[in-house]
C-alpha cells in the first residue's frame, strides 16, 4: 500500500460524508414540508373525497385505471368475475387501505371490481398526481412500498392457508383478518355467507355449519344484527394454538 492510498480513501470518505449530510438535510426538509399521512387523508391537487353508499360500485372490472383510492372510513370488497360468469371475492379492505393501486403498474383496465360493503368515504387520487408524488416524496414512496410488501405477504399467507389448512381454520383466519386481529372483541359488518364461502373456498352450507359452531363455542356473536358480527378474542387464542385446525370443544 502506497502513502497516497490513505489520502485517496480519506477524500472518498469526506465526499461520502458530505453527500450523506446533504441527503439528510434534504430528507429533513422533505419530512418537514411533506407528511404522507396528511397527503393520504386530505383533499388537494388531484385529490378529492368521494362517498359511496352500502353496495354501491366504486369501480368495475374492465373500467379504465385512472385513479387510486385510500379508504378513510368503511369497508370495501374486491371481487372478480370469470368469462364464464363465476364470481370470486378477492378480499375485504378497510380504513387506510389502498384500493385500485394496480393503476400505478401500467395496467390499463381494472382486473377486479370494488364495491362498498358499508357506507364509505374514500380519498380519490388521480393516477398522475399519485405517480408524481411517489417520484418526488421519499416518505410517501417508502410508505407505499411497505404497504405493498405487507399486502404481498398476506397474499402468500392466503395461498398457504388455502392449500394447507382446513375450511374451518381458513374461515377463522378470515374473520380475524376482518377484525384486524388487534382487539379482543371486534365488531365487523355482518357478511353474507355466500361471500364468506367464496373467500374460504368452500360451500355456503359448510360456512353456515362453521359459523353456528363458532357461535356455540362463544367465539363469535351475531345475535344483534344491527351491531354486525362480533369476534371475540377467544377465536384468536384458539386459532393461534397448535390445535387450531380442529377447533374442538372441550
Amino acid at each position: 500500500m502506497t502513502s497516497d492510498e490513505p489520502s485517496s480513501v480519506g477524500t472518498i470518505g469526506t465526499c461520502g460524508v458530505l453527500r450523506i449530510r446533504m441527503t439528510l438535510k434534504m430528507t429533513v426538509k422533505t419530512r418537514r414540508d411533506f407528511d404522507p399521512a396528511i397527503f393520504l387523508s386530505t383533499i388537494g391537487d388531484g385529490r378529492q373525497i368521494v362517498s359511496f353508499r352500502k353496495k354501491q360500485i366504486i369501480f368495475a372490472q374492465g373500467d379504465a385505471t385512472d385513479a387510486v383510492f385510500v379508504i378513510q372510513k368503511g369497508k370495501v370488497k374486491l371481487s372478480a368475475k370469470s368469462k364464464a360468469g363465476k364470481e370470486a371475492t378477492l378480499g375485504i379492505l378497510s380504513d387506510e387501505d389502498f384500493v385500485g393501486e394496480d393503476c400505478l403498474a401500467g395496467q390499463p383496465l381494472r382486473t377486479a371490481s370494488a364495491s362498498a360493503m358499508t357506507d364509505c368515504d374514500l380519498l380519490r387520487i388521480e393516477k398522475k398526481a399519485m405517480m408524481l408524488s411517489l417520484h418526488r416524496e421519499q416518505t410517501l414512496s417508502d410508505l407505499f412500498v411497505a404497504y405493498l410488501l405487507a399486502r404481498n405477504i398476506q397474499y402468500q399467507e392466503d395461498l398457504i392457508d388455502q392449500h394447507c389448512n382446513s375450511s374451518e381454520n381458513r374461515l377463522a383466519r378470515i374473520l380475524l383478518l376482518l377484525a384486524k386481529k388487534n382487539t379482543p372483541d371486534s365488531v365487523v359488518p355482518k357478511l353474507d355467507q355466500t361471500t364468506l364461502a367464496q373467500m374460504v373456498g368452500t360451500t355456503r352450507s359448510r360456512i353456515s355449519f362453521f359459523m353456528n359452531r363458532f357461535r356455540s363455542l362463544g367465539l363469535i356473536d351475531y345475535s344483534d344484527g344491527r351491531r354486525g358480527l362480533q369476534i371475540h378474542g377467544s377465536l384468536l387464542s384458539l386459532h393461534a394454538g397448535k390445535d387450531a385446525l380442529t377447533l374442538t370443544h372441550n
